[in-house]
């Protein structure tokens, strides 16, 4: 597949989403820009580049100065936001989008950031619109943003990916393009390429290590004391992405493991390399030169996992940010770097399986294989790939590994023609990615509080604590159910995004179909009819009307306990979920073919 390929294959698939959207009569006729724009948003979210970004178009002028946004992704913990603004072409060959270009483009966000910032731009904008709660979010939690960056979002090809930091109010803003050539590389590699870091050019010099090749082996082996340093650097610019493969997350500061490490860099610097166990790393790739002393040396890294020591990373990036007091300067952190070799993409997953696994074992935290090779997502894939729609016509697809519906697409759709009809066949609104099982099955049971990539996470661990949760093997039953309780996700989305909906429903649309159908979970549970929904793929029209009454409550309490706040942040509070459940919902006006009589 080439680049060329790739980029009309995605504008097919957007041109597609476009008539979907149409068909379903969500407002007037649907901006390209903003579909696209949505496409390359949910992928970046599905990479773990960033956390689930909201659609949030805004542009304005003050002065002769463009300000602009497209979206947004705030972290949960409130300390990383990233802006996107798009450049979009709209052209039937691919374009190439200048740096310069790009560049300015990217400013008209980072303007965005300094007025909001500075607090003279919320009284600018309609008291309707939902970017103005972005703004306020901004002035009032400034002070604890550390992490800011800015996406030119474009279908075109730039020449650089990342440009030179801007600075707001004496914080840096990265710019970084995500362009038709990055979302190639994604589709073709793995995301995790781009974690990669240069200690040449992080310290000066190649960082000393011990290195054992063994040409039989399936990996080589290194050893090394990386600077805290560079730590703290990593998870800056990576942030959680760095600990994918880790089973822990960042437990806060209170957590006993955690109060020794912030203890021994305020008052023993000197000595965390004797009192820490250390990392263990995997890669993709590594160099080595020779140091100044003769010996051998890591000069880079390349698709960089720490697969055990998450705690310790995430400690020293988050003591030092908190505590000024802390100095790196004279930390180490002893760590084991597995790189991996051979090309075969299913056995380096599965040897980055083991290793988080047994490197983990020594913890009370059961290992989450994170792996889309474990079993639950290869028999998932294959039910999704034999089991029809009862028009016998069409079907579902689970994207088991990212980009493989678009390789479905080029590899079979040959043609216009082709690709038309197996776009009938398996329409883009049926593609599901490992995050969306997992959003809508935990919603079922209630877990509604994570963000996307923590709610797969807890969602994997449930299987390795609780394997009855899901049948073992996976049956068509139950995957029927599985793909109902998305049909009823996706129809409580489509009414509350309608335009004539607006009024009601300003922001937050995601999670109020999520809380909802966990409401519908609940209240109703086995009285619900999943079977008829699967034949119906679809739902009574008075059923939608008892989910529109609840979605009107589910959305009145998130105004009721937080008016005026983000919606996607009041949602991961976990007494939001006690306070919506607990609300009073009204009983079916009419008689629901979907619920069982009893």
């Amino acid at each position: 597949m080439s680049l060329e390929d790739f980029h009309r294959n995605f504008r097919s698939h957007l041109q597609t989403k476009i008539s979907e959207r149409v068909e379903a009569g969500e407002g007037p006729f649907p901006s390209a820009e903003l579909v696209f724009a949505e496409m390359v948003m949910d992928h970046v979210a599905e990479a773990g580049i960033s956390d689930t970004p909201t659609i949030c178009h805004w542009n304005g002028t003050i002065g002769n100065a463009k300000l602009r946004i497209t979206g947004y992704a705030l972290s949960s913990d409130e300390t990383a936001l990233d802006l996107f603004v798009t450049h979009y072409f709209g052209s039937e060959g691919l374009a190439d989008l200048k740096d310069t270009d790009a560049v300015a483009t990217a400013s008209e966000g980072v303007r965005f950031l300094f007025r909001a910032a500075r607090g003279n731009l919320e009284s600018r904008i309609d008291p309707t619109h939902p970017v103005r709660d972005l703004v306020a979010t901004i002035r009032s939690r400034w002070d604890s943003i550390d992490r800011m960056r800015v996406f030119v979002i474009t279908d075109g090809r730039t020449k650089n990916k990342r440009f030179s930091n801007k600075e707001a109010h004496g914080k840096m803003v990265a710019i970084e393009a995500m362009d038709m050539e990055r979302l190639y590389r994604h589709t073709e590699g793995k995301p995790r390429d781009e974690l990669a870091v240069s200690l040449v050019q992080a310290i000066g010099h190649p960082l000393p290590c011990v290195h054992v090749p063994d040409s039989d082996a399936d990996y080589e082996y290194a050893l090394t004391a990386i600077p805290g340093r560079v730590i703290r650097d990593l998870y800056l610019r990576f942030g959680p992405r760095l600990l994918e493969a880790n089973v822990r997350t960042f437990l806060g500061a209170k957590k006993a493991v955690n109060k020794g490490i912030v203890e021994t860099l305020r008052t023993e610097p000197e000595h965390f390399l004797a009192f820490n166990n250390g990392l263990v790393l995997v890669c993709d790739e590594a160099g080595f030169e020779q140091t100044n002393e003769g010996g051998v040396g890591l000069s880079f890294l390349k698709g960089l996992q720490i697969v055990n020591g998450g705690q310790t990373t995430s400690t020293i990036y988050f003591g030092s940010r908190d505590d000024s007091t802390i100095d790196l300067s004279h930390v180490r952190v002893p760590a084991k770097i597995i790189i991996l070799k051979g090309s075969q993409d299913d056995a380096r997953e599965k040897l980055i399986s083991n290793v988080s696994r047994f490197a983990n074992s020594q913890n009370a935290v059961k290992m989450s294989d994170l792996s889309a090779n474990r079993p639950f997502h290869r028999q998932l894939e294959k039910l999704a790939n034999e089991t029809w729609c009862p028009d016998g016509a069409t079907r579902w697809f689970y994207e088991r590994a990212a980009g493989a519906y678009n390789v479905l697409l080029l590899r079979e759709g040959t043609t216009p023609a082709k690709r038309r009809k197996l776009q009938e066949m398996i329409p883009p609104k049926r593609k599901l990615s490992k995050n969306d099982i997992a959003k809508y099955h935990e919603a079922w049971r209630g877990k509604v509080t994570l963000t996307a990539e923590k709610n797969f996470v807890a969602f994997m661990a449930a299987l390795d604590n609780d394997p009855t949760i899901v049948p073992n093997p996976l049956d068509a039953r139950w995957y029927r159910a599985m793909i109902s309780k998305v049909i009823l996700f996706d129809a409580i989305q489509i009414m509350i995004k309608k335009e004539d909906a607006r009024e009601i429903f300003r922001q937050g649309w995601v999670n109020i179909a999520t809380y909802v159908v966990a409401v519908v979970a609940d209240r109703l549970g086995e009285k619900l009819d999943l079977e008829q929904i699967w034949q119906r793929q679809g739902i009574s029209s008075n059923f939608k009307d008892l989910l529109w009454d609840w979605a009107v409550i589910v959305n009145a309490e998130f105004d009721r306990i937080a008016p005026g706040q983000q919606i996607s942040e009041v949602a991961r509070r976990g007494e939001t979920w006690n306070w919506v459940k607990a609300a009073s919902y009204p009983s079916p006006k009419n008689s629901i073919p979907e619920l069982r009589i009893e």
